[in-house]
Formats: structure tokens, C-alpha cells, sequence
């Protein structure tokens, strides 16, 4: 008998499914649907531009849809298959993405007195309107707590769970008074699955506590009583409606209950895993091992790794957090990333690409691509930060902003494409030398999502830029082969996830190699990367950035002649 695994994964804009065959590693079945509320999923304020919320209706009706069109799908596409031979589900997911919920643990937007109401639905992961309360918490924690940062990077950030419980109490007394609990997207997910829903006999994953609600075994869980009091007297009296345990992805919460078994079609044996983090399942369904970093490319990137917990571990500052068993039990999983990357290029080509490239998006890239790809490095003479959607490591600061350097009469619009594309592997280059100085070594970076998949150019920038291969997973959907890996591995379908890594993983056969002649070119451009991210992004740099501009062009002229003669 064939067994399957489903693995669910909800992105920003869409959720999707995964049906992995679990003897042979094949991916049967997948589908994919966007979010139907606000703007592409999201629904946000014209008078608070850093504002990101998402319905939780939008999860539900999208989680039938998906598994049933994929179960559908394996159905005509494989004769043998049967509903009833798929084992297991697990749940990917944004994060910090939580949601407030009543005492039954329904989301208060499904509640017809909240229905219309921002501040009572799902607060997504791209959401700083809580950056005042992060600088609040970050400051207090330095006094009293420095072990809670120390953890985190050394800063916490507007993206994360406290900071968004914290700015609900400031602006909406009403749902805040509501909230019985704060709960995660990547933990709800499966209580619903599973009919456990009340909060406290919910599953809270260890990658989201540990990760964004500073949750760790050495001081007893969660922030004390104390530390949250001297917030907020109200902000504290949450702690015992949250939680005290936490678990591994590859943990069961329970088998599918009745009502979602009859809705979707299958087994009340059918077992149910922990959530966690769409980027960290990335890594597991990428292969992640010590000495690799896995990049989930996508409208943000997360970069995880994963260290040996028998070995001592420095904290990292400006990391988002180091975190035992949040990638895969016995290792600390590291985590970084940047706030903008795909969002980046597609708020750029939206709004500033004129249709002499094309008549839509697809056209308009692809144009800019081949534009773009003929230049050499530095020859289009600018520089970005790749700030637009804040920084997230290492500045971890909301309030920072995308900068171009460099612009003339001549600037063309592919030129500031590549310059974008450069900026994001310049800010991936800041967060590998970060980790590396404190002893985790790079040996390896594997990548995933449709960036990794879809444009070439942007891999071999990378390569060239970080100075390291840049190698693809095999899979386009890392994420929800991640989720079905590691509930397959719950369910006792493999033993451990090693096995199952090895049964499902691989790599494609292209390799972007560095090209040195390249290298050397952005070693000096990040040089000058550095002294724009210091200038603009830390209080404490006192330099001057007369010779940057002079810079950048004796850079681009030397190139832009280079090209020429090479033509």
C-alpha cells in the first residue's frame, strides 16, 4: 500500500497544497489559490501604510479547497491512489502572523460583532505598526532581561508576536478586552484540523515561541509575570492564557477530527502535525544539514541554518533568533532574513516600468532581464539598499527605507532592476558574514521558491556576490514538502528525518558557479554597500560619503568600457 503525506502551506498572498508519494519521493498532486480579501490577500489601511492584516476566513475556506482540488487531482492523475492511504498533514505557515481569539478559540473576525474590524483579524508577519511597542520591549529588556534578547538577536522586532499583542492593547481596548488568547497562524491551523482549538490544549510550536515570543526552557518558557507587568499590568495577565509547552515539527498533535474528516474526504486516522514556520519547514523539505544555509526566496527570504545542540552556540546579534529544535530536534535552528526581496522587484516593475518593456508584468520582466543580464557588474554606476520593507537582519529596524545611488539622465530601468537585484545579495552577503563571525561556517547555500526556479540572472548575481555556488532544491515547493515530510515522519512513516530527507529531497543539476572576474568587481561595490548600510542604517557611524558617488562612476565607466571592447 502507498502511503502520501499533505503537506499545507500558506504563504503571504496564497495558500498550497502538496501530496507527496512517501515510498518514491514523488509530488502526485498540488494546488494553489490567492487569498480572496483585500489587496492580494492582504488587507490593509491607506492611512496606516505599514499596516497588513489577513482574514481568517480567507485560511479556512482555502484549506478545504486545496486539500480537496489536490486529492482530486492524485485521483485522475494516479489509478492506485486512494484518500484513505494519505497518513498525515502538516502545516506551514507566515510568522509572526497571530491572531486574537475568544475562549473557544474562534478568531474574533468570525465573529459577527468583529467582523469588520482590522484589529480583529490576523495580524500578518509584514505588519510594523507595532515598531513603537518593539523599541518599548527591546529597551526594557536591556535593563531588567538582557537574557531575552541575547536569544533574539538582541532586538526585537515589530514583526513578532509580543509587539503585535502589546500595540492591540494601544489602539482597540474593545478587542483586546475580547482576546482571550494570542495565537499563532502556524498553531491554529492544526488545532482546527485536529478539533482542539480551545488555547489551552492547543500545540504551540516551538519554532514560533522560540522564535518570535521569546519562549526558552533555561528561564521557564515564556517572558515572567514581572517582565511583562512592567509593560503592561494587562499584557501580563495573558501568560497563563498562552501556554507552557512547546514542541518540534515532527511531533503529532492528533488525528483529524470527524467534522474536517467528513469535509475533506478522509481517514480519522489521518494524523495531524505540529506547525511551524513556512521558511524552517523550507529548510527541512530543502535538506538542510550543519554547514548549509537554505534560502527561502520569495516576497521576503528567510535564511536558516541548523547547529549541532551538543555544541556550544555564541548568540548572534541582529539574528532573528537561535531557537533548539525549531528547524529539526537536537540542533539549534538559526534564523535571518530580509523584509523585502520579491516584493521589492514587483513594487518596482508596477509602478515604475514603462510599457515599452512590455504590456504586462510577465512581459515587463522578462525584458528587464535581458537588458539587465548583458551588463557587467558596476556597469550601469549605481547602489542600492534594499530597505524598502525595512531591514531584518542585521539592523532588525522597520523604520529604515530603500535608497538608490547613483542615478543620471542615462539611468534606464533595467539598470535600477539590477541595481535592486544586487542590493538584495549584497543585504544576503551582510547576513552570511554576520553569522560566519560568530563560528557558524557557510559552506553550502541551497535555495527554494520561484526566484530560485524562475530567474537565472538573480542566482548568478548571488553566486557572484557572496562568492559562494549557489545551488536549487530540487522541488519548487520546499515549504509544503517540508510540512508533508515532517508529518509523515510524526505519523512513523520513516523513523526519523534524516530517512525522510533522503527519500525526498534533492537538488536540481544546474549549479550557479562565481565567476571571480565578478567577484572582484562587487567586493569593491559592497565595500561600498557597507559604508550606505552603516551610514543610514546605525547611529554610531561617523564617516563621510563624499567619494561615494566618485566611486560608483569610476567603477562604471572601467566597466561599461570593458563591455564594450568584450561586444
Amino acid at each position: 500500500m502507498t502511503k502520501y503525506a499533505i503537506g499545507l502551506d500558506y504563504g503571504t498572498n496564497s495558500c498550497r497544497s502538496l501530496i507527496v508519494d512517501l515510498s518514491e519521493g514523488k509530488e502526485v498532486a498540488s494546488t494553489i489559490i490567492n487569498y480572496p480579501s483585500g489587496e492580494a490577500g492582504v488587507l490593509v489601511d491607506a492611512a496606516e501604510p505599514q499596516l497588513a492584516r489577513q482574514h481568517p476566513a480567507d485560511y479556512l475556506q482555502g484549506m478545504e479547497y486545496i486539500i480537496k482540488e489536490a486529492i482530486r487531482q492524485a485521483s485522475a492523475l494516479q489509478t492506485d491512489f486512494k484518500p484513505e492511504n494519505i497518513v498525515s498533514i502538516g502545516v506551514d505557515t507566515t510568522g509572526s502572523t497571530p491572531l486574537p481569539v475568544d475562549q473557544n478559540g474562534t478568531p474574533l473576525a468570525l465573529l459577527p460583532e468583529f467582523k469588520d474590524n482590522l484589529n480583529a483579524m490576523a495580524w500578518l508577519w509584514k505588519d510594523h505598526t507595532s515598531h513603537a511597542e518593539a523599541e518599548e520591549i527591546t529597551r526594557l529588556a536591556k535593563e531588567i532581561r538582557p537574557e531575552y534578547l541575547a536569544k533574539c538577536g538582541g532586538i526585537y522586532s515589530s514583526e513578532w508576536f509580543w509587539s503585535k499583542l502589546y500595540r492591540l492593547q494601544h489602539v482597540d481596548s474593545e478587542v483586546f478586552e475580547a482576546t482571550y488568547s494570542f495565537v499563532e497562524l502556524c498553531d491554529y491551523l492544526p488545532a482546527v484540523l485536529t478539533g482542539k482549538a480551545q488555547p489551552k490544549e492547543m500545540f504551540r510550536s516551538i519554532c514560533a515561541a522560540g522564535h518570535k515570543a521569546m519562549f526558552n526552557k533555561e528561564w521557564g518558557g515564556l517572558p515572567d509575570k514581572e517582565f511583562l507587568s512592567a509593560l503592561s499590568p494587562e499584557l501580563a495577565t495573558f501568560r497563563d492564557r498562552l501556554y507552557e509547552e512547546a514542541y518540534s515539527a515532527d511531533q503529532k498533535v492528533g488525528n483529524l477530527c470527524s467534522e474536517w474528516a467528513d469535509k475533506l474526504g478522509l481517514s480519522t486516522d489521518t494524523v495531524v502535525a505540529v506547525g511551524a514556520f513556512d521558511a524552517h519547514m523550507g529548510a527541512v523539505g530543502a535538506g538542510v544539514n550543519e554547514g548549509t544555509m537554505v534560502k527561502i526566496l520569495g516576497t521576503s527570504t528567510c535564511d536558516v541554518m541548523v547547529n549541532s545542540n551538543s555544541k556550544e552556540l555564541a548568540d548572534i546579534p541582529g539574528v532573528c533568533g537561535i531557537v533548539d529544535g525549531s528547524v529539526i530536534p537536537g540542533f539549534y535552528g538559526i534564523e535571518a532574513g530580509q523584509s523585502g526581496v520579491g516584493d521589492i522587484f514587483l513594487w518596482y516593475v508596477k509602478n515604475f516600468v514603462p510599457e515599452t518593456y512590455g504590456k504586462n508584468l510577465d512581459e515587463k520582466f522578462a525584458a528587464l532581464e535581458a537588458k539587465a543580464s548583458v551588463q557587467k557588474p558596476g556597469e550601469h554606476g549605481l547602489l542600492a539598499l534594499d530597505w524598502h520593507n525595512g531591514n531584518r537582519t542585521v539592523l532588525v529596524d522597520s523604520l529604515l527605507s530603500g535608497l538608490i545611488v547613483g542615478q543620471t539622465l542615462h539611468t534606464k530601468p533595467h539598470d535600477v532592476y539590477r541595481a535592486l537585484i544586487e542590493a538584495t545579495a549584497f543585504g544576503a552577503l551582510t547576513i552570511i558574514k554576520r553569522i560566519e563571525a560568530y563560528g557558524v561556517p557557510v559552506k553550502k547555500i541551497v535555495n527554494c521558491g520561484g526566484l530560485a526556479t524562475k530567474n537565472p540572472m538573480l542566482m548568478q548575481i548571488y553566486a557572484d556576490i557572496t562568492g559562494r555556488p549557489m545551488v536549487v532544491a530540487r522541488s519548487e515547493q520546499t515549504c509544503a514538502l517540508g510540512a508533508a515530510l515532517l508529518s509523515a515522519v510524526a505519523a512513523g512513516a520513516y523513523p526519523n528525518i534524516d530517512e525522510a530527507q533522503q527519500k525526498l529531497c534533492g537538488f536540481q543539476d544546474k549549479v550557479y558557479h562565481p565567476k571571480e572576474e565578478n567577484h572582484q568587481v562587487y567586493t569593491q561595490l559592497y565595500e561600498l554597500y557597507l559604508q550606505m548600510h552603516d551610514a543610514f542604517g546605525t547611529s554610531e557611524w561617523t564617516g563621510n560619503l563624499a567619494h561615494l558617488m566618485k566611486k560608483l562612476i569610476s567603477i562604471r565607466n572601467k566597466q561599461a568600457q570593458a563591455n564594450h571592447e568584450h561586444n
